[in-house]
């Protein structure tokens, strides 16, 4: 029998490109996305079913896992993809953009998993990843505070989930990206308001480091999709995954510092 991955957030990126090699590779694929009609050449592609999933929503969830099980017949892995940015300081961010990147980034993947799991313990097997970030392991700059907290989360969440479930076959991993060329930050919106110049300065800054992302030193998402096909088809065993040579670069920079060195020294390339 076939297995099944269902990934989150398949409508591009990272989730569409592991959608795309897994069904090269002959896995059955759950694309899931909050707008199918985002699927585009998905639906094209042998192997590969589009359904309809908003992560922060319970019955959304409900109603794709069982639409998936009843389709496929059982799922194997799941790949929590989807997450949103939010840029600016913190003192800028709405209530709004607070809770949608919570709900999204954290939230989202604990809804995702609670989805899941009653059918991992039915069948005495299953392999979570998690697409967390570098960011998750260490701060890189300023403004991007709302982000670290939740790549931050997923650590906790993931390493205290490993402990509940391992001993139910149900396998926990972490993936660790550096970042790789995408359209994330083609579109960004950066909060800025008269009475709060003071964070001008650095917005700036960061505006051009990321507006220019794509000429920055990255990663490739292959990649990515190579460390995720290897812990589904249980070639690798690694809890945790930094992938990237600028992401191994700059875990071991801040393993190898103290903080205060570590933050010191990060905080001159912006100030």
């Amino acid at each position: 029998m076939k297995k099944t991955i269902l990934i989150t957030g398949a409508s591009s990126g990272l989730g569409k490109a592991t959608a795309e090699y897994f069904a090269s590779a002959g896995w059955q694929v759950a694309a899931t996305m909050r707008t199918p009609e985002k699927a585009t050449t998905l639906t094209e592609i042998p192997g590969i079913q589009i359904f309809k999933m908003d992560v922060t929503d319970n019955a959304t969830i409900t109603r794709a896992v069982a639409d998936i099980i009843s389709t496929f017949g059982k799922i194997d892995v799941v790949l929590n993809n989807a997450g949103m940015g939010r840029y600016g300081a913190l003192e800028l961010c709405s209530e709004k953009d607070i809770n949608d990147i919570w709900q999204t980034n954290v939230q989202g993947v604990v809804n995702v998993i609670r989805g899941v799991l009653p059918h991992f313990r039915a069948n005495k097997a299953g392999t979570i990843i998690n697409v967390g970030s570098a960011m998750g392991l260490t701060t890189t700059m300023p403004l991007l505070s709302l982000y670290h907290m939740t790549k931050y989360a997923l650590e906790g969440l993931t390493e205290g989930l490993y402990y509940e479930l391992k001993p139910l076959n149900i396998d926990v991993h972490m993936i660790e990206p550096g970042g790789f060329p995408s359209e994330l930050n083609q579109n960004l919106v950066f909060h800025r308001r008269e009475d709060m110049k003071e964070y001008d300065v650095v917005t700036d800054k960061i505006e051009q480091l990321l507006l220019h992302y794509n000429d920055l030193p990255l990663g490739t998402v292959e990649e990515i999709v190579d460390v995720i096909y290897a812990l589904s088809e249980r070639k690798s065993t690694q809890f945790r995954t930094v992938i990237g040579t600028a992401a191994n670069e700059l875990v071991a920079r801040r393993k190898s510092l103290t903080d205060e060195v570590f933050l010191a020294s990060s905080l001159s390339y912006f100030s």
